[in-house]
């Protein structure tokens, strides 16, 4: 009986939604080639992670077994399936396959980072599939918010596999390829012997609206509209900015695209032919002498971004253009959990400027890019896998995804990041936990989770800093008074003197009486100045600062 085993290995993506990343491995235990699926990000928020740029999956169990990586397979390009390409890939140098439209966004990333875009290979449509190592691989199309989203059909020795990426059940979704019942039971009459799943809107009861079913209320809405319109989206669906655009133009507004990401979106759509009769724009300046209600701007921003133009244009002007009292702006987006203080503060910065601001509350405006509860359950019955796992989803979804697979008679389990599954028998094993951590973006530098920038910084912004600084002389003695520098902290305390001055206060009495062998000691110096000034502090103002303390010795 053979050793060689198949497994499935989520790095990002199962217990939260985006940072994709999977891995597929056959071979001996320890052995196996490797494929990884997807290298996507997630986004920093200022509570837990402040100051960061982006969060990357932790790569170092892939770094360390690179030689054994087959390629990199890209589903499709929204962020947090491709947008980590850029940043990681030298880490890895494994060849990229994607589609068209996905290979374009990707070589821009690469191109971003001096990477050879040579490395991304386009590839075409199922039934083409592509040899790697003991795994054979096609891109099946799938209909989602986003141009030429794939599932990967992946046959093993052990078995076919199907990863279906993000997806939902469209057949009429206006840009992309349309959900094709037939072609995905033709995949599955071989038999699957695992079906990977999307579980992101398993809570959502009712089935999942097409695309097409907005274009109507869309045109009404703007038809009633007074003055400018502005919407936003999710710069990628490109399918709704197209639907925006159209019902923009039938009203007889001239279209302006206003954020980079929009327009690289509906370009990169362009050239690569997903996208076609695009209704002609007009630039910001050509803007500037188009009447107000003959006025629409789509734009950037539909997650509140502080630097996105939608916030831009809340608090004031965007490339000359600017919001009046009686225009309105169309949230044509949900917002992603997390961002709703972000979408909030635009919301409000548009009301304080007498903007109307329509959102998705009605359910006219937007349809979820992903399959809902009745969805997943007609792809678990139209595939009829062996098994099922749950993924790209935070844990309560995997959770209730694998009480639906039990509903349909489907063995299941939940995986979360780091959890190795064996796929080779009946059932699904988890075999093997791995560390699968966090990597972030800090300005230009890659740091991980725990390496403890973040917490440090976090630190400060609860508590404050204070600097301590003291000189010693030649004879091991204060050459004058230590001072210190406050920062985050109140300028005065329960004593009603000055913070910095009790403080200094504190420390110098400490050192006016501190022994000569003390005094010769720089560890005990700062712990014991450390420990004063956060006492102090705490007695003063109620908070524990973090502390610096330096010591200069006169030689």
């Amino acid at each position: 009986m053979s050793n060689e085993r198949l497994i499935y290995l989520p790095l990002g993506g199962s217990g939260e939604v985006g940072m994709n990343c999977y891995v597929y491995g056959y071979g001996k235990p320890g052995k196996e080639r490797l494929i990884v699926v997807d290298l996507g990000v997630t986004f920093p928020d200022m509570d837990s992670t402040p100051g960061v740029d982006l969060i990357f999956p932790d790569i170092r169990w892939l770094e360390e077994r690179r030689d054994r990586i087959e390629a990199i397979l890209i589903t499709h390009a929204h962020e947090d399936h491709v947008g980590a390409v850029g940043h990681l890939w030298s880490r890895l140098k494994a060849p990229i396959y994607a589609r068209s439209f996905t290979a374009h966004i990707a070589r821009l990333k690469m191109e971003e980072y001096d990477h050879d875009v040579q490395e991304v290979k386009t590839v075409s449509a199922w039934p083409e599939q592509i040899g790697l190592g003991p795994f054979s691989v096609g891109f099946l199309p799938i209909s989602h918010s986003i141009p030429e989203t794939s599932a990967l059909v992946i046959d093993t020795p052990k078995g076919r596999v199907v990863h279906t990426a993000d997806f939902k059940l469209d057949p009429t979704p206006i840009v992309g390829e349309p959900f094709d019942p037939d072609l995905w039971g033709e995949v599955a009459k071989p038999g699957i012997k695992a079906l990977i799943c999307d579980s992101t809107n398993v809570h959502v009861p009712h089935p999942g609206r097409s695309e097409v079913t907005l274009a109507q209320p869309i045109e009404e809405l703007i038809s009633g509209a007074k003055g400018m319109v502005v919407a936003t989206t999710f710069a990628s669906n490109v399918a709704r900015v197209k639907t925006l655009a159209e019902a923009g133009q039938r009203a007889g507004r001239s279209i302006v695209l206003l954020g980079r990401a929009m327009r690289r979106m509906v370009t990169a759509a362009v050239e690569t032919g997903v996208l076609t009769d695009f209704p002609r724009t007009i630039t910001p300046e050509e803007a500037l002498s188009v009447p107000r209600d003959h006025l629409m701007l789509l734009v950037t921003g539909s997650q509140g971004e502080r630097r996105a133009a939608s916030a831009a244009l809340s608090r004031g002007k965007y490339l000359g253009l600017e919001v009046k009292s009686g225009d309105m702006f169309l949230f044509s987006s949900k917002t992603i959990p997390g961002n709703e203080r972000g979408v909030l503060r635009v919301v409000n910065n548009f009301s304080e400027l007498g903007v109307d601001v329509v959102d998705d509350s009605s359910g006219r405006y937007h349809v979820s890019g992903h399959a809902n509860r009745p969805d997943l359950s007609e792809m678990h019955k139209l595939m009829k896998p062996d098994m099922l796992i749950p993924m790209h989803g935070e844990h309560r979804m995997l959770r209730e995804h694998t009480k639906l697979a039990a509903e349909n008679g489907l063995t299941s389990v939940v995986a979360v990041n780091g959890s190795m599954v064996d796929l080779s028998g009946k059932t699904p094993e988890i075999v093997e936990y791995i560390e699968a951590g966090r990597t972030y973006l800090d300005g230009n530098v890659l740091i991980g989770a725990l390496d403890g920038v973040v917490r440090d910084r976090i630190r400060m912004a609860l508590n404050g800093h204070v600097l301590a600084t003291v000189i010693i002389d030649e004879d091991d003695e204060p050459l004058g008074d230590a001072w210190v520098e406050v920062m985050g902290l109140s300028e005065t305390g329960r004593s009603r003197a000055a913070l910095v001055d009790v403080l200094e206060e504190d420390i110098n009495q400490f050192l006016g009486r501190a022994s000569p062998k003390t005094l010769r000691n720089d560890k005990k110096i700062e712990d014991e100045m450390r420990q004063i000034i956060r006492r102090t502090a705490q007695d003063e103002v109620g908070k524990k600062p973090e502390v610096t303390v330096v010591i200069s010795r006169l030689s």
